[in-house]
């Protein structure tokens, strides 16, 4: 029987495997995914994430792969108004870069990810929890950790609520796409008096950028799907720089404004972390972070759990530690979001607004 078993290998999940195998604590961690992604997704660490991968030892992998102080171009019908430094201390990089880089920590400690392994069902009992498998085996282990995302399995099986709310249409459109001839020095940021924009993110060590934009309608105002042609009317429309032609066209989605949480973030021996207990705006870039601090958490109340006389008491702080910081991140992240909405109806303003 092993000790933990994860499901998810997101940051959240991978965090959490890394920390718990450099304590001696024996760990599984399976992904329903064929294989790893290549998108950009969440694109920011804190100081408070680069501490705990300091822990970790592997902050000075992501430092070197990432970047610091980009500046933020901002543009307004089309002029170039002013640039902002981004001075907030944290580092850019690709959420798939973070995963590549904690995935290889790991298997440096004799784990790997399980992938193509979806959890059907979970059943605990005093000594442990039996996960059974999509293929028809199973898993045995003294605890399980939900790492799997805003649509977890984990919790869908636990029946614990998801309450909040999602707003109907999408607020935006993402993804990863080439601008040859584009300036890789900026975060370039284009806002129209008209209403709506494009916004471009050159990605450390690679030659794309994430591109975030207001979503295309159609002759009844109803949002458009994303696609790479859309994706190019969208930057024709609002950047209107000549001779600029987006390639490449990779993670097509479409975002929409989620503020949700857990009901509860335990359920006897099973416990949920990140997206699978949390979801809020992106403003501020904390999703990713968030569910690092989880992780975190979560590794120290495991090893209590594991080591110490008091198992309850122990999980019970877990939860009462970061059911509390949810909430707290539910609402800064939602402010956060309105403060960006208001600031890129001014000329010169952008989603620095957001960050503090």
């Amino acid at each position: 029987m092993t000790d933990v078993l994860i499901a998810g290998s997101g940051p959240t999940g991978l965090t959490l495997a890394c920390d718990l195998a450099l304590r001696g604590v024996s760990v599984r961690i399976l992904d329903q995914r064929s294989g790893p992604h290549r998108e950009s997704r969440g694109k920011g660490l804190t100081p408070d994430s680069l501490e705990v991968f300091g822990r970790l030892g592997t902050e000075e992998r992501m430092s070197a792969t990432g970047a610091r102080g980009l500046v933020l171009r901002k543009y307004y019908d089309g002029a170039h108004v002013n640039d902002t430094p981004d001075t907030g201390g944290g580092l850019l990089i690709g959420q798939w870069q973070v995963e590549g880089i904690l995935r290889e920590r790991l298997a440096g400690l004799g784990v790997r990810v399980e992938y193509g392994s979806r959890i059907t069902g979970l059943a605990q009992d005093p000594a442990g929890v039996t996960a059974r498998l999509a293929d028809g085996g199973s898993v045995r282990a003294g605890y399980v950790a939900g790492c799997d995302g805003g649509h977890s399995t984990t919790r869908e099986l636990l029946g614990i609520p998801f309450e909040g709310y999602t707003e109907e249409k999408p607020t935006m459109v993402v993804g990863d796409v080439r601008a040859p001839g584009l300036s890789r020095e900026y975060w370039h940021q284009w806002f129209t008096s008209e209403g709506g924009g494009i916004m471009l993110c050159p990605m450390p060590g690679t030659d794309t950028f994430q591109l975030q934009a207001s979503p295309e309608t159609d002759g009844r105002g109803e949002p458009l799907p994303a696609t790479a042609q859309g994706f190019q009317r969208l930057f024709a429309r609002h950047a209107g720089v000549p001779g600029i032609r987006l390639t490449g066209a990779g993670w097509l989605s479409n975002w929409r404004v989620n503020v949700r949480r857990a009901a509860r973030m335990r359920e006897g021996r099973i416990l949920l972390a990140g997206d699978a207990a949390h979801v809020h705006p992106i403003a501020g870039g904390l999703g990713m972070n968030t569910g690092i601090q989880d992780a975190a958490a979560l590794a120290r109340t495991l090893a209590a759990a594991l080591t110490g006389p008091a198992e309850d008491d122990a999980l019970d702080r877990y939860e009462a530690e970061r059911l509390p910081a949810a909430e707290r991140v539910l609402a800064d992240t939602s402010a956060r979001h309105r403060r960006v909405l208001a600031a890129v109806r001014e000329p010169g303003r952008g989603t620095e607004a957001g960050m503090r």
